[in-house]
């Protein structure tokens, strides 16, 4: 397949439209602009559907109701968006529809500024919504991952039924990079469950309200034990130089590029220091943090928010090795000396 150079942003599109997608409905929200854009141009060259909505919440009802027929299909947007559409998202859950949504994180809280942050992770990560559910949830760093694991995001959520999130940030969302496109899906999952307005799917249901509490708690106790399924089987993490790492560090997105020029740098001044980076945010790698704890002496957790991830990563480990954290807030992104520098300062405390 051909090689392009492309915003991330439009490399979402090129995935998804690869996928079999044919569906977009949003509302453009800056940093995530691009998406809805690309999708205005690429959709109708390949028969599908653009529709530009009159609100957030408008345009996650629409995706709504065109996976309900079986389609695939998706929207996006940025952090105050991804606030609104969170009711949306929890009916989508609910109803176990594989809605397939962007976000493209900004600087917050509140409207904040257009600027690369990580705050969305805890609304994403821990199901912001209503309800017992979970989200499957993606997180690209650079071009090609924003197509691949857009790719990804459709693939997941319809072989579990659940909704997926390939979360990101505005640094990630706007960089232009080369990428090369994966082939196309050519054939698409049947969809059984699916209302298609014919006589064979009058009875199927699509919905999220169970009156009677024992239905209700029936209907959770069985998406629990999907969730389960998920965490047991669909992790996934990078790793860089953990072998012999005495220090591990750990970020995603923008921040994981960061840290491997702070491992390369570490390395060739002779400080034995590695890299772990979550691919999927839930499921989370706590079972691979947990066995790196045997054979490293502590860990640096590095975000663009007010410290959502470290909290997993602590859980993971359970007070068995140190866990240091170092964050900037509000769009500021740290450059690989600042972050050197906090390296040096864990590894003296590690050995001291």
């Amino acid at each position: 397949m051909p090689r392009t150079f492309v915003k991330g942003n439009e490399a979402v599109i090129k995935g998804a439209i690869l996928a079999g997608c044919r569906a977009f409905y949003g509302y453009p929200i800056t940093p995530a602009s691009e998406i809805a854009e690309s999708a205005a141009a690429l959709f109708p060259q390949v028969g599908g559907t653009f529709l530009q909505a009159e609100s957030e919440v408008a345009a996650i009802n629409m995706v709504y109701g065109a996976v309900s027929t079986g389609q695939r299909a998706m929207t996006a947007s940025s952090s105050p968006g991804i606030s609104l559409k969170q009711e949306g998202i929890s009916y989508a859950a609910g109803s176990e529809l594989p809605v397939v949504l962007v976000d493209v994180m900004r600087g917050g809280p509140g409207l904040g500024n257009i600027a690369p942050e990580q705050s969305d992770y805890n609304q994403v990560v821990k199901g912001g919504g209503h309800g017992n559910f979970k989200l499957i949830v993606l997180a690209p760093n650079c071009a090609q991952e924003m197509c691949d694991l857009t790719m990804l995001a459709f693939e997941l959520a319809d072989k579990y039924r659940n909704p997926a999130v390939v979360l990101t940030d505005g640094f990630t969302g706007q960089m232009m990079e080369p990428i090369e496109l994966p082939e196309s899906v050519t054939q698409l999952p049947t969809k059984d469950w699916a209302v298609a307005a014919t006589p064979e799917t009058d009875k199927n249901l699509i919905t999220s309200i169970y009156m009677e509490p024992s239905d209700l708690e029936e209907h959770n106790q069985r998406l629990q034990k999907k969730y389960a399924a998920i965490t047991e089987a669909e992790v996934r993490y990078d790793e860089s130089q953990t072998e012999d790492a005495e220090l591990i560090l750990i970020g995603y997105g923008i921040v994981s590029r960061i840290l491997q020029s702070v491992v390369d740098k570490a390395r060739a001044a002779g400080k034995h220091v590695g890299l772990l980076r979550p691919q999927t945010l839930w499921p989370f790698p706590g079972a691979r943090i947990k066995e790196l704890a045997k054979t490293t002496k502590g860990f640096l957790v590095v975000e663009l928010s007010n410290g959502q991830m470290v909290d997993d990563v602590r859980l993971a480990l359970n007070g068995e090795r140190p866990v240091h954290f170092y964050n900037r807030m509000g769009g500021v992104v740290p450059d690989t000396e600042e972050i050197f520098e906090q390296v040096e300062k864990v590894l003296a405390q590690l050995r001291g």
